[in-house]
């Protein structure tokens, strides 16, 4: 009679571990939201410090006393083909100053510009443009939506790594349980009434 062959049971992995994939999703979400409300306050915060700034500035006449030079590259959007001369110009009323401004390329001497002052007279840059504090909100956002969604990926990664350290020392300790019966090497180290076992037919 042939003794029956043991039943093989595979270990099964621990359920109820985390689902990555949705961990995944919501850590893009969450780096979105963030990113879009860290926009959202640039521009106000932008936009209110414009208007505050805007407030203190004042157009006036001023005359170049030099001719200006060649366009120069500018940091501000929509200055392609400007250049800088002096000039001088009264701001407070009979307060006389001078300094360089920014006019349009090839401006000669003598010719009459508008510049931007402040309340002392200096001058000054225009106030910021709505496309301006646009790219400044999109940039911002643009950097904390990838500085969260930096921070979610290295978290996530410590937690897989956690949890597959646990899953592989559940296999393992699993294993060890089932290993002696799945392989047969119980039934061959009892053998027949509890004796030695044998690998003899």
């Amino acid at each position: 009679m042939t003794e029956r062959e043991p039943s093989r049971t595979d270990p099964r992995p621990p359920r109820g571990g985390p689902d990555h994939r949705t961990a995944v999703i919501v850590a893009l979400v969450l780096a979105l939201v963030c990113g879009a409300i860290a926009a959202g306050y640039l521009w106000s915060f932008g936009a209110r410090t414009e208007r505050a700034r805007a407030a203190q500035l004042h157009r006036v006449t001023a005359t170049t006393t030099g001719a200006a030079g060649e366009a120069s590259p500018l940091t501000r959007s929509g200055a392609a083909n400007r250049a800088v001369a002096p000039a001088r110009w009264e701001y407070p009323d009979g307060v006389r100053r001078s300094g360089t401004v920014e006019v349009p390329a090839g401006t000669p001497r003598g010719r009459t510009v508008t510049v931007t002052v402040d309340d002392s007279g200096t001058a000054v840059r225009q106030a910021g443009s709505s496309s301006d504090i646009m790219l400044i909100s999109l940039a911002g956002g643009i950097a904390t939506a990838g500085a969260v969604a930096a921070t979610g990926a290295g978290a996530l990664v410590l937690m897989r790594r956690r949890t597959d350290g646990r899953t592989f020392a559940a296999l393992e300790r699993e294993w060890e349980q089932v290993e002696p019966v799945w392989s047969g090497r119980l039934r061959r180290e009892s053998g027949p009434e509890g004796g030695p076992g044998t690998d003899d037919v």
